[in-house]
């Protein structure tokens, strides 16, 4: 997987990293399209659940499928989240929380280094 990704995107991928806020290429993107795992191309998250939380990274309030990412505790930094990865290779993806918009009141908290997005 190293020959494969930047350094950013090995830290965040494979490190469990993360990325500055307001940093990354996609944070502000308005593109319409889907948005791949950068690691595997598994396609995650759709621009038509995309949303400005004012984090400074990409966020939307659902993955494309219920399949397409997988969560789990993460009680690193002294603090309990929830971990939200590529289903299908387990590359880190950045953290789930219970704040976001309706329908589904979730703000998926993606970094744009593990991702990779496909224009329509």
């Amino acid at each position: 997987m190293r020959e494969l990704l930047d350094d950013e995107q090995y830290a965040v991928c494979c490190e469990h990293g993360t990325e500055a806020p307001f940093t990354g290429k996609y944070w502000d993107t308005k593109t319409s399209g889907v948005y791949h795992c950068v690691c595997c191309d598994a396609p995650l998250f759709s621009s038509e659940t995309k949303f400005d939380s004012g984090s400074g990274w990409p966020s939307y309030w659902q993955p494309l499928s219920e399949e397409a990412v997988a969560s789990r505790e993460d009680r690193s930094h002294g603090m309990l989240r929830i971990e939200v990865c590529c289903a299908s290779c387990d590359a880190h993806l950045g953290h789930v929380f219970s704040d976001g918009p309706e329908p589904t009141g979730l703000r998926y908290c993606i970094n744009s280094a593990a991702l990779k997005l496909v224009p329509e």
